[in-house]
């Protein structure tokens, strides 16, 4: 009883990068452990998304074959089945839309402790989780001695699992009776979808309250071109109209890790960096040396944005 169990997220169709994310916290954990790191895929195309996840680190992939979508029942009881088949110390469930729905129900079942949103997770006779309070204003440390525990791991703080590897994929049989369920899928709608996804952004120019007036946009929608990026923005631009809610980079927006994030006129408040700390490279544009940008940045330019930005479209242009 040593081994960690994880659950991978996916949404119409799509495995969401936080399943590959959980692969590397999992394998962390079940390190500090000595155990084994199982993986549990539940609907939708369980062979391909099995075939993803065969990944370094990962000893055994489980499927449960079912419906296509997510469903709360489903979710909540294949889960709670696994658990008791494999019997791990840990419980990993992204601290996403469909995770918060079913792991509390899957801890009240099996009476496990949980610790939901953790960003950061070791064991040194017990686990030791650290979560983010106040807007990510304040760090706390939670330490569970009791075991089996149960944690919903919040996305963009692991680096996501990459190398292929050959896993042992076990079908897991899973009896399901939807008719029986007392929970529907009625639709499916994006909240905020627009003409396209910052979340699959690979480079992304983020734009803030410096940019001081709408037509200014011009000129980062401008550089946006010749450098073939995608146009994000802080909260303060969408609440001003001018962009519209799929492009807000933050807690209250949408939570990205391009592989660059170029900041212009951005300050840096804790709900703007939450969202987009995870992004391979930062870079950050601002007249205040002091901007707590800088303290994420990995390269930073101390600078008017109207006279950087023009100079960058010259450069790529």
């Amino acid at each position: 009883m040593s081994d960690v169990l994880a659950v991978a997220d996916h949404r119409r169709g799509k495995l969401r990068d936080v399943s590959r994310e959980l692969v590397t916290a999992g394998r962390a954990l079940a390190d500090d452990l000595g155990g084994k790191l199982h993986v549990a895929v539940i609907a939708g195309d369980v062979e391909a998304f099995a075939d993803r996840l065969s990944l370094a680190g990962v000893d055994t992939v489980h499927t449960v074959d079912a419906t296509a979508e997510f469903n709360h029942d489903l979710f909540a009881g294949a889960t709670a089945a696994l658990f008791e088949a494999v019997s791990p110390t840990a419980l990993l469930v992204p601290n996403s839309v469909n995770g918060l729905d079913y792991a509390p129900a899957v801890a009240n079942r099996l009476d496990l402790p949980l610790v939901a949103d953790a960003v950061d997770l070791s064991y040194d006779g017990g686990l030791v989780a650290t979560r983010e309070m106040y807007g990510s204003k304040v760090e706390t440390t939670v330490e569970v001695s009791e075991e089996p525990f149960a944690v919903t791991v919040r996305g963009g703080e692991w680096p996501a699992a990459e190398e292929p590897a050959e896993a042992s994929i076990e079908p897991f049989d899973y009896e399901f009776d939807e008719s029986a369920s007392g929970a529907r899928v009625q639709g499916y709608e994006e909240v905020g979808a627009g003409d396209v996804d910052i979340a699959d952004a690979e480079f992304l120019v983020s734009v803030g309250r410096g940019i001081e007036e709408e037509e200014n946009l011009e000129l980062i929608e401008e550089l946006v071109e010749v450098t073939g990026a995608t146009l994000s923005s802080s909260r303060p631009i969408v609440d001003n109209g001018w962009l519209p809610k799929n492009r807000q980079v933050g807690q209250s927006g949408k939570q990205v890790t391009p592989d660059v994030y170029l900041a212009i006129g951005i300050s840096g408040a804790v709900q703007h960096v939450a969202g987009m700390k995870g992004a391979e490279t930062i870079i950050a544009v601002n007249t205040d040396p002091n901007a707590p940008v800088f303290d994420v940045a990995d390269y930073g330019i101390v600078g008017d944005l109207f006279d950087v930005v023009p100079a960058l479209v010259e450069e790529f242009a």
